[in-house]
């Protein structure tokens, strides 16, 4: 008796990559979550989504470097295989239209090939510290960077792991605006909430923001007496100085020293603008 051979699925002819954001209380969506969530609206927006072959096929999409459960984002990728060209502005309305308020897709470009993952080395985070003031933040950020060493534990499915936060950190500091001045808290914080911004670079194990926290706790014990807000404004690569790049967060010490600089969009080179065949700024 002949063996039954699965379906063989039509050829990708395009892949369009695309730039995402989790907001407001979806940021508490797990990454499974939004994966069943973007596969639904996919499916609403008739997209000619490309399918694996074999007895099971599933949707050809592939994820990167994605944030935590919890914490907001403006700045997930992905990449989706197609059936047949489309506009990627196309998709970007079709796809956005088909999720809920709070998973936004924010822009696309068509792959032009290379791998999308190389391209995110390091990632930009804000973390607000309700509490916290700056000058406790600031006492707390010294103490981090001028540690040669930091141990913290985090709890994985084998038990817990000892960690050294403070390697991969680029940069730590108060946040400031382009002139360097420092930015105003929300109005319902005023008083106290100490905004820092925090680039670190992708590692195994991976270092996140709590990894971070936990590091200024261990160092200089800060505390903030409620959860933090934490949203990644960036991924891409670090940039040279010159032209197209700006130094971080001015008036500020990196955690490198002088030489340290970022592209103008969200601090880091714009991880579609070799697909754009140009770097677009924010």
């Amino acid at each position: 008796m002949a063996r039954v051979q699965p379906e063989q699925q039509a050829p990708v002819v395009q892949r369009i990559r695309i730039r995402y954001a989790k907001r407001g209380p979806l940021r508490f969506t797990s990454h499974r979550d939004f994966a069943r969530a973007l596969e639904r609206a996919v499916r609403r927006a008739r997209l000619p989504i490309a399918y694996s072959s074999g007895f099971h096929p599933h949707p050809r999409i592939s994820y990167t470097s994605a944030a935590p459960t919890g914490v907001a984002s403006e700045a997930e990728y992905a990449e989706i295989a197609l059936q047949r060209r489309i506009d990627p502005a196309d998709l970007v309305r079709d796809l956005d239209a088909a999720l809920p308020p709070g998973l936004d897709v924010l822009e696309a470009a068509e792959s032009t090939g290379g791998s999308l993952d190389e391209r995110l080395t390091v990632s930009h985070w804000r973390l607000e510290l309700p509490g916290v003031t700056d000058a406790q933040a600031t006492d707390a950020i010294t103490a981090f960077l001028n540690a040669e060493e930091i141990s913290v534990q985090r709890m994985t499915k084998k038990g817990y792991r000892t960690i050294d936060p403070r390697q991969p950190v680029l940069h730590l500091g108060l946040h400031s605006d382009e002139s360097g001045a420092l930015s105003a808290p929300h109005a319902a914080d005023a008083d106290s909430c100490a905004i820092l911004d925090l680039v670190v670079q992708h590692v195994t194990p991976s270092v996140r923001p709590d990894d971070v926290l936990a590091g200024l706790r261990v160092a200089a014990g800060l505390e903030p007496p409620v959860p933090p807000r934490v949203t990644r404004l960036a991924q891409g690569m670090v940039a040279e100085h010159g032209e197209g790049s700006t130094p971080f967060s001015a008036g500020t010490e990196s955690a490198t020293g002088a030489g340290f600089a970022l592209s103008a969009v969200g601090g880091l080179a714009d991880p579609l603008g070799p697909d754009r065949g140009t770097v677009v700024t924010e």
